[in-house]
């Protein structure tokens, strides 16, 4: 298994990628998993502490290998 972190990508901008994925055919849970992790802030609410990441999982490295190609 293959994993690729995105940072600082938003909830819909990472739906449109999984979304893009799909239509050319590669299937979630058999090809792909992913885990969306939103930003953790400090205590003022304006820094993060942690950015916000999606974690994607590839168990076909064909399919990590174009990942990485097209939005790595």
């Amino acid at each position: 298994m293959k994993q690729i972190e995105l940072l600082h990508k938003k909830p819909a901008e990472v739906m449109e990628i999984v979304r893009e994925m799909r239509e050319n055919g590669i299937t979630q849970g058999e090809d792909f998993d992913f885990a969306y992790h939103p930003p953790t802030y400090n205590n003022d609410g304006y820094e993060a502490v942690t950015p916000g990441r999606v974690v994607f999982a590839f168990y076909t490295e064909k399919y990590a290998t174009w990942f990485s190609i097209k939005w790595s």
